[in-house]
Order: structure tokens, then sequence, then C-alpha cells
């Protein structure tokens, strides 16, 4: 079942107090809530609620997207674009192989139950780094790097997905008709987004109200997504597009002084929101996973799928060893342990159509790939950050 207002306000309540102690705690926001889900599952107090597709789909991907979008400057992001896509597209593959071929060849899945776990694993989502770098005052180049990987690498996950969703389906595709689905989806989503922006920058240019210029930021981040999504096009490159283009002409003169505040504010409580309640209820689906019948598995894909970050981070970053955009090995080692598993590899997960061969099991191991990810790599990273924290210091470049 999906939410209700009920079972809503209950989990924000419990998501309030989570963000309180883990402040206090000085811990991972993402950690806090998956603990706090698994706490409420094994005291039986979870609501009647449960994470969904549709509830992924169509509530919370769009605001997450639109929120990292809009705050991210487009000067910095323009500097390190062709490392950002080199990463979102080379490295996504590189990633996607390894973890793919490795649960073919190791755990002895099927090939279109492989191909699709390696696709999806490789969407990563750092948003307890991104909350640690806040939290720690990191700024700068580093930060840029970490979000907007994250968020291209999430859009050509989701393109990737969707053609191969159509070759497991059946659906035979020539190489040239593959490459032409990918720039179709691609770019008919960064359309979406482009029109659906323009469309609320025109409109919002006319009034000073704060009220209707964040109304016009809501439209503009759920209505590029499900424009997208009814073309089956890209939802995700929509959503960011969308989020690129007000955060960054919106300021220019469109958007009121008062709105500017309150259109920040109003996107940080959304995304604060929209990551409660997946956290939450990743939490409360993980306490009823038994580990022991898929334990085997789990093991190779969480090694598979951290060597695919590794093979991702390392040889892209390389390639511009010597150029202006050579990447400092501090900031590869973060941007490698960085690399966290969240909602958008859990949606196309659990996207999966019935007739996929061991959907069950994909949708099993990615959900405890995800959660070692938040645990493990989500609670090392303060330290990893403390150890390097001199040599960041230096290269706030």
């Amino acid at each position: 079942m999906d939410l209700t207002f009920d079972s809503g306000a209950f989990l924000l309540s419990i998501a309030a107090v989570v963000a309180m102690l883990t402040r206090r705690l000085r811990l991972p926001y993402s950690v806090g809530l998956v603990a706090a889900g698994i706490a409420l599952a094994l005291l039986r107090l979870t609501p009647n609620a449960q994470l969904t597709k549709d509830l992924l789909f169509d509530a919370f991907l769009p605001p997450l997207i639109f929120e990292a979008a809009l705050f991210l400057p487009w000067k910095p992001l323009r500097r390190d674009l062709g490392l950002i896509l080199l990463l979102a597209t080379v490295g996504v593959a590189l990633s996607a192989g390894i973890a793919g071929l490795g649960m073919f060849y190791l755990a002895g899945w099927q090939w279109q139950s492989s191909l699709l776990f390696g696709i999806l694993i490789a969407a990563t989502d750092p948003v307890s780094v991104i909350a640690t770098f806040k939290e720690a005052r990191v700024r700068g180049r580093l930060l840029i790097l970490v979000e907007s990987e994250s968020l291209f690498n999430d859009g050509t996950a989701a393109v990737a997905f969707a053609v191969a969703l159509e070759l497991v389906l059946g659906h035979s595709l020539s190489p040239l008709e593959m490459a032409t689905r990918l720039l179709l989806t691609a770019g008919g989503g960064i359309l979406c987004g482009a029109i659906v922006a323009g469309a609320a920058l025109l409109l919002m240019g006319r009034t000073e109200d704060h009220l209707v210029e964040m109304t016009f930021t809501t439209v503009a981040a759920y209505g590029s997504f499900l424009l997208a999504e009814r073309f089956h096009l890209s939802g995700v490159l929509a959503t960011l597009t969308a989020g690129l283009m007000l955060g960054n002409l919106g300021p220019q003169g469109v958007i009121s002084e008062r709105g500017k505040v309150a259109v920040a504010s109003f996107w940080e409580y959304a995304a604060f929101v929209a990551n409660s309640f997946v956290f939450l209820l990743m939490g409360m689906r993980e306490a009823h996973q038994n580990f022991v019948t898929v334990w085997l598995p789990a093991i190779i894909a969480i090694v598979l799928v951290t060597l695919g970050r590794a093979v991702a981070v390392y040889p892209c970053c390389a390639v511009f060893a010597r150029s202006s955009l050579r990447v400092t090995a501090s900031h590869q080692h973060i941007l490698f342990w960085g690399g966290l598993r969240g909602a958008l590899a859990l949606a196309l997960a659990l996207a999966l159509p019935e007739g996929v061969p061991q959907r069950d099991l994909v949708i099993a191991i990615t959900f405890i790939v995800v959660a070692f990810s938040i645990f493990v790599q989500g609670l090392t990273i303060p330290p990893l950050l403390r150890a390097l924290g001199e040599i960041i210091g230096r290269r706030e470049d």
C-alpha cells in the first residue's frame, strides 16, 4: 500500500527526531533513517506503507533530482563538464559491465537479470556524502564533482536501463537502433526539461509573488519528469535540465529577491522529506529481508559493485591527469568511496516487470547493496574526509 496522510505524518515525525539525533551524534542522516526504519519494523510499529515503483518515480525522484540540480552552479560545472560526462558515460558503462558480467559468471545469474542489475546499480546517490560535506563545510571543486557526477550518471543509467529492458523483454534491436534509441531517449528528455523550464521562467518573470514562483518551480520539477515519461523519454534528464535552467537562469533577474530565498528553502525541505521517506521505507523493508538465502550473491554483488566503481573513477580521471582538469588523488578516493547507491537504483529495481528472470532476487540484492553503501561507506566517509582533510583544505580548486 502507498503512503496515506496518517502514515506520512507518522514517518515525518520519526524523521524529524532522527535528524535531531544524528546531528547531535555527528552521524550521516541517511544511516539514521535506515536504522530507524529497521527498528520500527522489528518493533512492529510500521505504518501500512511500503516502497513501490510508483511512489519512487511519481513522488520522490523528481524533487530529489530537481533540488540537487537547482543548486549546481553552471560556471564550475561547465569547467569540469568533459570529466563529468566521461564519468557518467564511460564510467557508468565500465561499472555496469563489471557488475553485470560478474553476476553472470560468478553468481550464475541469467544474462537478462545480470544486464539489468549491472546497469541499475551503476547509478549513484551520494546523499550521505553531500550532507557530510555541508556539515564539514567542504566546498569548491570536490563538492561540484561528487554531486554533478552523480546527477549525470543517474541520467545515463536510467536511459541505458530503459533500452536494456526492451532487449530483455524480447524487442530485437540492432546496434544502430540501440544507439538511436539511447540518443532519442536522452535528447528527448533534455528537450522536455528545457521546454518546461523555459515556460516556467517566462511566467515567473511576470510576477514577484514568491508563492507563485515556488509553485512554478514545483510544476517544472514534476511536469518535466512526467512529460518526458509520458513520451517514454528520460524523466531523470528532463528534471535535471529543468533544475539546472531554473537554478542558473532564475536568479538572473527572473526570480524576485524574496522568491530566491523562498524557493531555496522550499526545495531544501522537499528534498529532506523525500529522502526521509525513501530511507525510512527502505529500512522497514530491509528488516524483513532474509539474508541467509541470498548471502553469497549479496557478497559477490557488493565486491563487484565496489570494484566497478573503482574501475569507473580512477581510469576516467587518469585521462585528464596531464590537463587542467586533473583530479587530485584525494579527490579520486572520495569520488570512489563516495559513490553510494540510493533512490534511483531502488526505483529501477522495483520497476522491473514481472516477466524479468530472477526479478525478486535482483530486487533483494539491490536493497542489500544499497544498505551496504549507506551503512559501511556512509559511516566511513567522515573519517576519510578527516584523514584527507589537510589535502582537501589546500586543494579547494
